[in-house]
C-alpha cells in the first residue's frame, strides 16, 4: 500500500510546484503588462504648449508655478533663422518670436486653462508690443501643436472677442508650431535669479504679483 501512495504523493507535489510556477509566471506576466500601461498613459497626458506673450522672463516663471506644469523653457519660435541668439532675434530680423514651451500633465491642467493665464497676463490686443517692449519678438502668439489645440486657441479668442473682455480686439496670431529653440542658459529661471534687475522690479514683478493674486487656486504649493 505505502508503495502505491509514494508515487501519487511525487506527482502531487510535481504538479502542485509546477502550477505555482505558473501561477507566479502569470502575475510577473500581469505586473509587467500593468506597468507598461501605467507607463503608457502617462506619455499620452504628456503634453506641449508654446506661446509667445512678450518678453520671456515674465511667462516663464508664471507658468512655472502652474499645478501640473512639469518644465517651462525661454525660447525662441515663428521665425526663419536657425539657432538664433539673444541678439539676433532682439534685432527683429529672425522673425522669431520670444517663446515658452511647457510641459504638462493634461489629466491635472487643460490646455484651455492655460490659455486662461496666458490671456491674464499680457496684453493680447497691442501688436508687436507689450508696454514698452516693441517689435516682432515681443508679438502675442500661439504656436498650437496639433488641430484640437487650435481649435480650442481659436475658439477662446473668439469668446473673449464676443464678450468684450478687452477694449480692442486680439490680434494674437495663432499659427501652426514647427520649431523651437532653447534660449541661453542665463535666460532660464531668469527672474527667480534676478529678482534685483531693475526690469524685473518694475516689469515681471507686478506681473508675478497679480497673476498670484488672481490664480492662487492654480499655484503649485512649496
Amino acid at each position: 500500500m505505502i508503495k502505491k501512495i509514494i508515487p501519487i504523493t511525487v506527482l502531487a507535489l510535481v504538479a502542485f510546484f509546477a502550477c505555482n510556477a505558473v501561477s507566479k509566471s502569470s502575475r510577473d506576466a500581469s505586473t509587467e503588462s500593468e506597468k507598461k500601461m501605467e507607463t503608457k498613459n502617462k506619455i499620452n497626458i504628456t503634453d506641449t504648449a508654446t506661446f509667445g506673450a512678450g518678453c520671456f522672463w515674465c511667462v516663464e516663471t508664471i507658468f512655472a508655478q502652474l499645478k501640473g506644469v512639469d518644465t517651462v523653457l525661454s525660447g525662441y519660435s515663428g521665425g526663419h533663422v536657425k539657432n538664433p541668439s539673444y541678439k539676433e532675434v532682439c534685432d527683429g530680423t529672425t522673425g522669431h518670436a520670444e517663446a515658452v514651451q511647457i510641459t504638462f500633465d493634461s489629466s491635472i491642467i487643460a490646455y484651455t486653462d492655460l490659455l486662461e493665464v496666458l490671456f491674464s497676463v499680457h496684453n493680447p490686443t497691442t501688436l508687436n508690443q507689450q508696454g514698452a517692449d516693441v517689435g516682432t519678438q515681443y508679438r502675442s502668439a500661439i504656436f498650437y501643436h496639433n488641430p484640437k489645440q487650435k481649435e480650442e486657441a481659436e475658439a477662446y479668442i473668439k469668446q473673449l472677442n464676443q464678450s468684450a473682455v478687452f477694449d480692442n480686439k486680439i490680434v494674437t496670431e495663432v499659427t501652426a508650431y514647427s520649431v523651437f529653440y532653447v534660449a541661453e542658459d542665463y535666460h532660464q529661471d531668469y527672474y527667480n535669479q534676478n529678482g534685483d534687475n531693475p526690469y524685473c522690479q518694475m516689469v515681471v514683478r507686478p506681473k508675478v504679483e497679480k497673476f498670484q493674486k488672481n490664480f492662487k487656486e492654480k499655484i503649485e504649493k512649496k
